[in-house]
This record gives C-alpha cells, sequence and structure tokens, in this order.
C-alpha cells in the first residue's frame, strides 16, 4: 500500500493519496483543492487516479473534484446522502468567506457496505452520518480514512445543516470503536491518531461503565 497524505485548501483539509504498489492504480480521498497538486504528487509516485472518493460533501473536501474528474477521467464517489451538497458548495463556502468550485455530478453512489476497489485494494465503506448525514469513513487493511466524523482527541462538528451530534457518537462508537486497537485512523484534519487512543482518552465518546 502506498499513502501520501497533502493537507490542502486554506482549511488545511488531509487529502490522501492510496495506491496499489502492484497495479500502480490509486484513489484519491478529499481532495479538497490543489487539484494540480495532487495531480503532479500522483504522477511522482507513478500512479494513476482511478477513484475519486469524497467522504463527504462538505465545499472544502471537493473543491478539486472538478478538475481531478477532468485531469484523470477517474470515477467520482460520494454517499447517496451527501450528493446535494456538492451543487451547493459555493453557497456553503461564502458562510466561511470563502469560494468554491463547483463539483461535478458522481459516476458512483454507495450507501455504506459496499467494497470499492483499488488495484488489488479493497476499501469498505462505513456509513458515519452525523456531521453530514453522507459521511462516510473508508476501511483498508487495518487503516481507517475517517473523514471528519473522527478526529484525534475529538469528533467532527455537528453545528451545520444535516449534523446530529447523537447521531455522529452513536455511529463511531458502534461501527468504528469495535475495529481492532491498532487500527490507524487518518481523519479529515489534523494528525492521524488509532482506534485504541480514541477508545481510550477521546472525551466526546461515551461507553457503558464496565
Amino acid at each position: 500500500m502506498i499513502l501520501e497524505t497533502l493537507p490542502v485548501g486554506p482549511l488545511q483539509v488531509n487529502c490522501y493519496i492510496l495506491g496499489c504498489e502492484q497495479t500502480r492504480r490509486a484513489a484519491v480521498i478529499d481532495p479538497g483543492e490543489d487539484g494540480s497538486h495532487i495531480v503532479q504528487t500522483l504522477q511522482g509516485l507513478g500512479l494513476e487516479a482511478e477513484l475519486i472518493i469524497n467522504t463527504h460533501g462538505h465545499f472544502d473536501h471537493i473543491g478539486a473534484n472538478r478538475y481531478l474528474v477532468e485531469t484523470t477521467g477517474a470515477q467520482l464517489v460520494i454517499h447517496r446522502d451527501d450528493v446535494a451538497l456538492l451543487s451547493s458548495a459555493a453557497e456553503h463556502a461564502a458562510m466561511f468567506g470563502l469560494s468554491a468550485v463547483t463539483s461535478p455530478e458522481p459516476s458512483r453512489i454507495v450507501t455504506g457496505g459496499e467494497d470499492l476497489s483499488v488495484g488489488d485494494l479493497t476499501l469498505q465503506v462505513i456509513h458515519t452520518p452525523g456531521h453530514s448525514p453522507g459521511g462516510i469513513c473508508l476501511l483498508a487493511d487495518g487503516v481507517l480514512f475517517s473523514g471528519d466524523a473522527l478526529f484525534a482527541g475529538s469528533i467532527g462538528r455537528t453545528d451545520l445543516p444535516g449534523g446530529d451530534q447523537d447521531q455522529l457518537v452513536r455511529g463511531i462508537c458502534e461501527k468504528l470503536m469495535s475495529l481492532p486497537g491498532q487500527t490507524k485512523v487518518y481523519p479529515g484534519h489534523g494528525p492521524a491518531t488509532s482506534i485504541a487512543r480514541e477508545k481510550a482518552g477521546n472525551p466526546f465518546l461515551r461507553f457503558p461503565a464496565e
């Protein structure tokens, strides 16, 4: 597995390039901005983008969708419940005094539970709504890309339209905290962490007393 992290855009979204060493096919996860830099990085790694995956539809995670689709021809993937956010990115960005490039329509819709193939790699789609209705995480061989659901020591904000803190916490506890403790977590912003570390010390997560 080839893994490269690129913080992009004014909100420093973690864009991840996940590549298959054997086939040199790759997934680009959350290309928030800086499309030309992402493409240059793919070329430098000798990878060809097969999938562009949005963990959710907020403007800061989708800003380079159009550039990458038009430049690489890769399929654009997003959860069914966040498709509408793609067309409202400019309005959402304006709330933060920023601008956003309109995303093209997705070429593939997921609902949770699917497997996405990238070369010889498999990404399991886990639906974790609460930050947005269609938020997803992606699990691949001991590595979890958690989008804006789970952060190191925190969780995603739930005060934006479609947010629901109880739903987010419940999904994290039920679907993510049951993963092996050594699972490495790569979030949409900030440093990487692990399931064990978040289960032991994340103040936003509630567990029944043992």
